[in-house]
């Protein structure tokens, strides 16, 4: 009898264990801190800010309700990756925090947070966005009969008309978020090959780090 007792007992205590499922290499749980760290992958893999990553963190905020920050470290990715996940941040009320570097896409999804802060020795860094010869060639292939894309030109003629909207959406975009206009502009300086690292006073006095959800 104390023998079955016994092993019942185990069987529950294991319950949980076994009902605990890993993390992506991505995503770790530190409290109520999610943290994600696309430098984390393994070697080999693509270590950046990917598409699959905004169902994963939309599943991780549902099963994890007491979550209320969301802890960054990446190089960026995707761009719609970062504006997917940063409408989730925005509708989880997140805070957001930078430990290590936060560039490109990553931003974005930085300031989706109502806090945002940024630990000592972290940096974030901003550029151009950049679409590949590989990618646009793609892109043309794919979707010219549905376009009704007749030559190269005409694809050049939208990509023009695109860019200038996807420009205009993303200082909104920034804007709305409390960035100050003139900084947001400034974001556009530097070219996809390189990196523009405000100090963390000129991100403060941007509005890019801020402390209270209304701006001060």
């Amino acid at each position: 009898m104390f023998r079955i007792l016994l092993a019942g007992l185990m069987c529950v205590m294991a319950l949980p264990l076994a009902a605990k499922e890993p993390l992506p290499k991505k995503f770790s749980l530190d409290g109520q801190v999610l943290i994600y760290d696309t430098e984390a992958e393994a070697l080999g893999e693509e270590a950046e800010m990917t598409v699959d990553d905004v169902d994963v963190l939309r599943n991780l905020l549902s099963k994890h309700p007491d979550v209320t920050e969301l802890q960054l470290n990446s190089i960026g990715g995707s761009v719609y990756a970062g504006e997917e996940m940063a409408w989730i941040v925005i509708d989880y009320g997140l805070n957001t925090t930078v430990s290590g570097e936060c560039i490109s896409a990553c931003v974005d999804l930085f300031l989706a947070g109502n806090r945002r802060r940024m630990m000592l020795g972290s940096k974030m860094g901003f550029h151009q966005r950049q679409w590949s010869p590989k990618s646009v060639k793609n892109y043309y292939e794919s979707w010219s009969d549905d376009e009704g894309w007749e030559s190269p030109f005409d694809f050049a003629s939208w990509i023009y008309e695109d860019t200038q909207s996807e420009i205009y959406e993303h200082l909104t975009y920034l804007i709305e978020r409390g960035v100050d206009a003139g900084f947001a502009i400034e974001t556009l300086r530097v070219g996809p090959g390189g990196e523009w690292y405000p100090s963390r006073l000129k991100l403060i006095a941007a509005g890019v780090l801020r402390e209270n959800p209304d701006g001060t």
